[in-house]
């Protein structure tokens, strides 16, 4: 029954490039017509399998792989997901899976439930892992967000400089101007802002681990009285701010808790303020997470549609003044990301084991497979209390001689998003 039904599965979503299946009793069946389209070849070994992924694909072809009940020819996971996620992208589910689907969009409000000590206990289940295996992949600033390829030839560690600097234009940062960091990670961005635009940085955490490093790489650069980062939830901090940064945190809020979380920014700004909101989104509707992702790598986690978000916004009267999409620079990203942690198997291997390496490396190639080929993107909201609040237009992100420290290389027409 599970065979057939999970052969009617694949006949349905591969209409571009061949998948051939082995299945655990050892008959081996082609679905798609091939052509110039990539193929692939996957064997499944546990006769649970057809079940399990017509129930769950991600949860069951992602757990068989950790386990090693999922192989694919020549280890080519990059291969396979690139011509599922192709085929997804394409097809949507069969009319059989479809109740299954509306079952995850119902229970997603649930999934992404996140009050402060929810919230906790997610960002310690990714965030404080060894801080070594952070260092296999990340840039020597440990930047774990989309960096900005103004150049296509950039190196990682200059691209993730290009974004903080990037960010620091949109906020029109003076000296001494009270900037809050929310979500501030390992310090990256605060320390740029108060080493190289005099700011007075505040930065919040969940991360016991990334609290502790921010501090002392503050301590360390001399700038413990610029740039202090508080273990804290972002709804418990008090005070005005000139500024409010966030890179990649939104994520981490939860649909439930939009309201929330503009109601902070609404509160902490003051009214001629700004705030930049760097998060994760997706192109299309709204939609639900992976529920591999959701127990392995994010719990809590979701990427919002525009409309999910600026709903929110919305709803706090807050002036959006400029909204920018980076698409393929997140792919970009974790194509480095990926490359570096793979060139460190070794290494990753003896922090950990065998299953959590499989994890890691599945986790970088979905995701930056996701960006490149199903409409995942980064969305930039900059906005204010006040309508005029930055100027009318974008020049002053990318005028040379602007004060801002802008240069030729961030011309918008050199981008590659």
């Amino acid at each position: 029954m599970w065979t057939k039904a999970l052969d009617r599965f694949l006949t349905h979503l591969f209409k571009r490039g061949r998948l051939r299946v082995t299945y655990p009793d050892g008959q081996t069946h082609a679905y798609g017509p091939g052509g110039d389209a990539p193929e692939a070849a996957v064997t499944l070994h546990d006769p649970t399998l057809p079940r399990r992924i017509v129930i769950s694909p991600d949860m069951a072809i992602g757990e068989g792989y950790m386990d090693g009940t999922v192989t694919f020819e020549r280890d080519d996971v990059y291969g396979f997901l690139s011509l599922a996620i192709m085929n997804i992208a394409d097809q949507g589910q069969p009319w059989f899976r479809r109740p299954l689907e509306g079952l995850r969009w119902l229970k997603r409000r649930l999934d992404q439930f996140n009050p402060a000590t929810r919230s906790r206990a997610n960002v310690a289940h990714h965030y404080d892992l060894s801080g070594e295996l952070y260092d296999l992949f990340l840039d020597e600033d440990r930047n774990y967000s989309c960096a900005y390829f103004a150049r296509p030839d950039m190196s990682l560690e200059e691209a993730q400089a290009a974004k903080k600097a990037h960010i620091a234009r949109k906020l029109l940062i003076e000296p001494g101007m009270r900037v809050l960091d929310i979500g501030c990670g390992w310090g990256g961005m605060g320390l740029a802002l108060a080493r190289d635009f005099g700011a007075e940085v505040t930065g919040v955490t969940l991360s016991r681990e990334q609290h502790a490093m921010a501090n002392a790489r503050a301590d360390k650069a001399g700038l413990a009285g610029k740039a202090r980062f508080e273990l804290m939830d972002y709804r418990d901090v008090q005070g005005q701010f000139d500024r409010i940064v966030s890179v990649g945190m939104f994520e981490h809020v939860g649909v439930p808790h939009y309201d929330a979380y503009f109601a902070t920014v609404k509160r902490l700004l003051r009214h001629d303020g700004i705030a930049l909101i760097h998060f994760i989104g997706r192109a299309g509707p709204p939609g639900a997470t992976s529920p591999w992702i959701t127990k392995y790598i994010f719990p809590g986690g979701y990427c919002p549609a525009m409309s999910e978000a600026m709903a929110a916004v919305e709803r706090h009267r807050l002036v959006t003044t400029d909204v920018e999409v980076w698409r393929l620079h997140y792919a970009e990203t974790l194509r480095e990301w990926r490359r570096r942690f793979e060139a460190n198997i070794e290494r990753a291997r003896t922090l950990y084991d065998e299953r959590f390496y499989r994890m890691w490396r599945y986790y970088l190639i979905a995701s930056e497979l996701t960006f490149r080929l199903n409409n995942q993107v980064v969305f930039q909201f900059q906005m204010s209390p006040q309508q005029d609040a930055v100027p009318l237009t974008r020049d002053y992100l990318y005028r040379d001689g602007s004060g801002s420290g802008a240069d030729t290389d961030t011309a918008p027409e050199r981008r590659i998003a």
